[in-house]
């Protein structure tokens, strides 16, 4: 009896860290840093005048309607009872790793162990995701790392383990359980990635909650152009059921495993690196 009266104590602390922390995770305590898009269809307008954006072009997006997704019950209830369960699970079971990942980061490179970015979530609601740190102190922030110059000289010994491996993601375990994100989904862009914004507009993936991992994570990673990155995601977001999560999951176990489709350089840099 004395473990379930543990194990209750544990569950009332962590929502109640979440419901203290979710309003603060989606800006609602900041209303101007919000996104003005949120709830929105967009599109992208090229325009060689403007800023260079996150995916390396010039342009911004422009509203042309209003969303008009309707979740089902699966999406509504039974996939979120899901990501709740399994990412309590998660948080306590792999409370060592986090540990040791922890301790590991701390002595490769001194500094913060954790850090935070605005992301998309769904219907383009910003959010901040948690990440373990796998770059150095001095890395320019709110910027993908192939668009950095000779990104591996950014990369931490540790760090690199952990991209290989996207342990760096654990921390995005969290995000779910508080409900920003689910386990499995698009992966959420960065707020600047206005390309990717608007292509995954195209297929209704911006509807949706992101994920830690998804249907493009199995089918090339950051290998995939963004337009196929967009298709995928879109596809997932149209056939969104129990069957396709597991075969995301169960997909994404081979995957992490390996460091294949993890490239420090961009869509298309395994591509050139085969051709040299």
């Amino acid at each position: 009896m004395t473990f379930v009266y543990i194990v209750l104590a544990l569950v009332v602390v962590m929502i109640l860290l979440a419901v203290i922390n979710k309003p603060r995770s989606v800006y609602k305590n900041k209303p101007e840093e919000r996104n003005p898009l949120e709830g929105k269809r967009v599109i992208f307008v090229a325009d060689g005048s403007e800023k260079e954006n996150a995916d390396g072009i010039r342009g911004h997006l422009e509203a042309v309607g209003q969303t008009d997704h309707h979740a089902g019950i699966y999406e509504r209830m039974i996939k979120r009872f899901l990501d709740v369960v399994l990412s309590f699970c998660g948080l306590v079971m792999l409370s060592p790793v986090f540990l040791i990942l922890l301790l590991w980061i701390e002595i490769d490179d001194p500094g913060p162990v954790m850090f935070t970015q605005k992301r998309i979530g769904r219907d383009k609601q910003y959010f901040k995701l948690h990440k373990f740190r796998s770059m150095k102190t001095n890395t320019p922030h709110d910027r993908p790392t192939h668009m950095l110059e000779d990104p591996e000289r950014y990369i931490t010994g540790v760090g690199r383990f952990m991209r290989m491996h996207s342990l760096d993601e654990l921390p995005q375990i969290w995000d779910i359980f508080i409900g920003n994100m689910s386990i499995i989904g698009p992966r959420p862009g960065l707020w600047n990635q206005e390309l990717l914004i608007a292509e995954r507009d195209k297929y209704g993936a911006n509807d949706i909650k992101p994920g830690l991992t998804g249907w493009a994570q199995i089918n090339g990673r950051d290998e995939l152009e963004i337009s196929d990155k967009a298709r995928l995601d879109g596809e997932y977001a149209r056939n969104l059921c129990l069957k396709m999560d597991m075969k995301c999951f169960l997909g994404s176990l081979g995957v992490f495993v390996k460091d294949e489709g993890v490239v420090e350089g961009g869509t298309g840099e395994m591509k050139r690196q085969e051709n040299r």
